[in-house]
């Protein structure tokens, strides 16, 4: 008896252990509506002048830092304006910003995240805008670009720029 409890001791954490570092070395992506962990791609190093390439990706992959040192990560829309880049996430049953999202609480939090966009990694920061006319400007280019987007109005959308 005490011989198995000993190999199921060493057993699980080691199959925890080989899990964690094959998710690390594979990722593993999120989808629409379940989060994912460590995105993987072709690291890009050097600064972006121009995000307008982004209107050709219809959704984006943010990972965020959690406090217990896992990666978390989610798809989101996101928008070019003026030169910039921005994140969105919306609240369609209303709520406080940052407290119904997991990844908003990460980016109050640690503001430093990597985006998938296509197959490239881009490590930035982010920085929610509280500028009413920021807001409505790029809120509109979101829904110009998303026309099947049903936004829950700008009350409700919580905007993200990206930093560097």
């Amino acid at each position: 008896m005490k011989k198995a409890a000993k190999m199921i001791g060493i057993a699980v954490p080691l199959m925890v252990v080989v899990a964690l570092v094959s998710l690390r070395l594979f990722g593993y992506e999120p989808r629409d509506l379940r989060a994912g962990l460590w995105l993987t791609g072709d690291q890009v190093t050097e600064p972006v002048t121009d995000w307008s390439f982004t209107d050709d990706h219809q959704e984006i992959f943010v990972q965020t830092r959690t406090r217990y040192m896992m990666p978390h990560s989610v798809t989101t829309y996101c928008a070019f304006y003026d030169g910039d880049l921005y994140l969105f996430s919306a609240y369609y049953q209303g709520g406080v910003f940052p407290e119904e999202r997991g990844w908003n609480r990460n980016v109050v939090r640690d503001p430093r995240v990597r985006l998938k966009i296509g197959d490239r990694l881009f490590d930035q920061t982010v920085r929610h805008v509280t500028d009413a006319d920021t807001r409505e400007a790029v809120h509109a280019n979101a829904v110009a670009k998303y026309p099947q987007w049903t936004s829950p109005g700008l009350e409700n959308v919580h905007i993200l720029r990206v930093e560097g």
